[in-house]
């Protein structure tokens, strides 16, 4: 059984691979499993408290995650004045130096579907009702309706937590990360001194999204499903 949440974009969508530095702030098109499953624990904790958020870790990471893009997706390219964390600024210095970043944004024309399947929906549903961002701070999103249960994920749904496998199909790559099965609540817990391990407590796998870069320029780039 999948559970289906139609989320509207209220503003840009933003969250950077893992490799990109705070200079080059490139952005992913697509929230991330990682991204996903964080915020839906930040709402049990939040609504619920903490025992229970850590009750629900378990089933959140086991979770099966696969998302429906719309039909056009629009990067924009842009710098933004930045402060960074100085070097080595000397004794009595303003500990920040100002500089500038790349940074894209993502802008959606239309609903982002996300399905779920691994956990008992009178448990789920009450999250998804809370979400209210996904990436970083500000990718604001709205809950369409309340979300439904399919016996079978549609067609035009790409799965963000299992590679593509063998073939290579048409569209555009992302690497995206996820819980790792090695994770655990203490290691995510920002309070704890216990670290989260690239590889190990995070992975990453490549999918591969139905849309392709029909038109670009400096400013942006447009992306269509094929």
């Amino acid at each position: 059984m999948w559970i289906i949440a139609d989320y509207q974009p209220t503003a840009f969508f933003s969250l950077r691979p893992h490799m990109a530095t705070s200079s080059g702030g490139k952005s992913l098109v697509v929230p991330t499993p990682f991204a996903i499953k964080s915020a839906l624990l930040d709402v049990a904790i939040r609504t619920q408290g903490l025992e229970r958020g850590r009750a629900r870790f378990a089933a959140l990471r086991a979770l099966e995650i696969a998302v429906r893009l719309p039909r056009q997706i629009v990067v924009n390219n842009t710098f933004n004045r930045i402060l960074r964390a100085a070097r080595s600024p000397a004794p009595g210095q303003w500990p920040y130096q100002r500089t500038i970043a790349f940074r894209e944004y993502v802008q959606y024309g239309g609903p982002l579907a996300l399905a779920f399947r691994g956990m008992d929906a009178a448990d789920l549903k009450p999250l998804l009702a809370q979400v209210n961002y996904l990436g970083k701070r500000g990718g604001f999103m709205q809950l369409c309706a309340l979300p439904e249960a399919v016996e079978t994920l549609p067609e035009d749904f790409t799965l963000l937590t299992a590679g593509f496998g063998d073939s290579f199909p048409l569209g555009t790559l992302q690497v995206v990360d996820d819980w790792g099965e090695d994770l655990t609540f203490e290691r995510l817990n920002t309070y704890s001194d216990q670290r989260i391990t690239a590889g190990k407590h995070r992975i990453f796998h490549h999918i591969v999204l139905p849309h392709q870069q029909v038109r670009s320029s400096r400013g942006y780039t447009l992306y269509e499903r094929a």
